[in-house]
């Protein structure tokens, strides 16, 4: 009988896993749809609602502060992995010391976080004056000041959304983070038509901020019953931690450094419009990335299973190919896309006087290209605990495009500074990492570019053939690009399917199509 009710529990509770687990990357999907979507209709209406000095002013700030929150140091990553690792081991009492000795760090780097934005705040005269009006850098201030409230009270809260993520309460947490994507941006509408600007949109992010990390407080205690234990500080964990956080860290630097620091020296030598347009691109950029990040999270998962299993240097090659091949069928329809009917897209939605953004946007997008089609090759190189090269290799890449970006912004302005990040991307993923990949991984890059140069066939001679068909016509309104879309859609798609992927991906593109007729077939039969 014991027995019986043991099986039964646990049963019951992988179930209850399992569940989570599906009903959690339901609602991820959820939730890019609705961050793609919300940016793409609430981005043009805060353009057109601010204005560019204001929107210009609003972005330059968030960058700014985003700087700080390097200082997390990946300690949120290792919270989730340490947490799973002791339940797995049942260990209670070490996750409560644990959470006890994080929350304690936090706390002081929350401290130091708010001592550097005051001095930032202190200082917003000396560093922006010469390109910002009087009222840009008052109002500057005011919003550095709010953001660093912000970021202070985030630091030791935050510590509550990686236990539940730890606990796999992804139904809650996802939930939760959609309510605030769509209540966030329904309550600045509401004020931005009231004449509200940059300082009152902050103070409503920061409002939902609070919210948000008190309720996962209140989840934590109440429904988790997750105690915060302070008996003594490991020092000895705390370096194990250090260490694997070290890596996370060296990469949110890079990353912001590529990203964020493109704002902050516009704002410092051109002023809050080239910082507006710049933040467009980004906005299109981030969004680029969106489609390589969902692609990645269905197919890795499979992929790192096999590789940790120490599968042959054939094998490795094949799937970082087969990978490749797939990620490139969506990314490269939507680059060719944004080439043709990017500038006309960018004209209907940010509005007049950010028609540099499709250059500057296309300086982005055609880099990155090969690392999103590449992104394999990360989690081969932690599987295989190499991740410290590219690592390091990016890090000095990051510090080489700040150090061009300078001169750049000066001489070229917004465009300089994307030249210059450009650059820094073609140099350290599409040179120098391949380099690696091919000599130290063994992975085959000559072959994974024979393939990919193959499938680029297609798609080069639509963007040749398309350009002058786009030069020569006048594309206004969206229900008229809409349609030059769907004409995209109808000449790409079957001339792609059938001279560029090979039988293994048109099996994939025909599994589902078959599928929902045979669907349809068996309801017309029912009827």
């Amino acid at each position: 009988m014991i027995r019986s009710f043991v099986r039964h529990y646990l049963d019951a509770n992988l179930s209850m896993i399992i569940n989570q687990l599906k009903a959690g990357a339901l609602l991820s999907y959820v939730l890019l749809g609705l961050n793609t979507l919300i940016g793409l209709l609430y981005t043009p209406f805060l353009l057109r609602m601010l204005g560019k000095s204001e929107y210009g002013l609003y972005s330059l700030a968030a960058s700014v502060i985003a700087y700080l929150t390097v200082l997390d140091l990946g300690f949120g990553n290792a919270i989730v992995r340490y947490t799973a690792k002791f339940r797995a081991e049942g260990k209670k009492e070490e996750q409560y010391e644990m959470f006890g000795m994080f929350f304690l760090l936090y706390l002081v780097i929350s401290l130091i976080a708010f001592i550097v934005a005051m001095i930032m705040v202190g200082n917003v005269d000396a560093v922006f004056d010469a390109n910002m009006t009087a009222g840009e850098v008052s109002r500057m201030r005011i919003i550095l000041l709010l953001m660093a409230f912000n970021l202070a009270f985030t630091f030791p809260m935050s510590i509550w959304g990686s236990i539940i993520t730890a606990y796999e309460n992804f139904v809650f947490q996802k939930s939760i983070n959609i309510a605030r994507t769509l209540l966030n941006p329904l309550v600045m509408v509401g004020l931005l038509f009231w004449g509200y600007k940059a300082v009152a949109l902050v103070v409503v992010t920061t409002i939902f901020n609070v919210l948000t990390l008190c309720i996962n407080y209140i989840y934590c205690k109440r429904k988790l019953r997750v105690k915060l234990y302070f008996k003594r500080f490991k020092w000895g964990f705390l370096k194990e931690v250090s260490i694997y956080s070290f890596w996370i860290f060296l990469n949110a630097i890079t990353e912001q450094i590529y990203w964020g620091s493109g704002q902050f020296i516009l704002g410092v030598f051109q002023g809050t419009a080239a910082v507006a347009v710049y933040a467009v691109a980004i906005q299109l950029k981030n969004m680029y990335y969106m489609f390589s990040t969902a692609i990645s999270t269905v197919l890795l998962p499979k992929v790192t299973a096999m590789v940790t299993k120490g599968v042959s240097e054939k094998e490795v090659s094949d799937m970082f190919i087969r990978t490749g091949r797939l990620q490139y069928i969506v990314m490269s329809f939507i680059l060719t896309g944004f080439i043709l009917l990017g500038r006309p897209f960018i004209q209907m939605w940010a509005g007049i006087g950010y028609d540099q953004a499709y250059l500057i946007a296309l300086l982005f997008f055609i880099p990155t290209f090969v690392p999103l089609i590449q992104n394999l090759g990360i989690t081969i190189l932690m599987a295989q605990n190499r991740l410290r090269f590219r690592s390091l290799l990016i890090l000095i890449a990051s510090v080489l495009s700040l150090l061009v970006a300078i001169p750049c912004s000066k001489k070229w302005g917004a465009i300089g500074c994307a030249m210059a990040t450009s650059l820094a991307i073609v140099f350290a993923y599409g040179i120098i990492l391949n380099i690696y990949y091919q000599i130290k991984i063994h992975i085959d890059i000559k072959r994974f570019w024979r393939e990919i140069g193959r499938m680029s066939i297609v798609p080069l001679l639509i963007i040749a053939g398309g350009w002058c068909l786009v030069a020569q016509s006048d594309i206004q309104g969206f229900s008229c690009w809409g349609m030059a879309c769907l004409l995209l859609g109808m000449v790409y798609i079957p001339l792609f399917y059938r001279f560029s992927m090979n039988d293994y991906e048109r099996e994939l593109f025909k599994k589902p199509v078959k599928a929902m007729v045979r669907k349809i077939q068996r309801k017309t039969i029912v009827r």
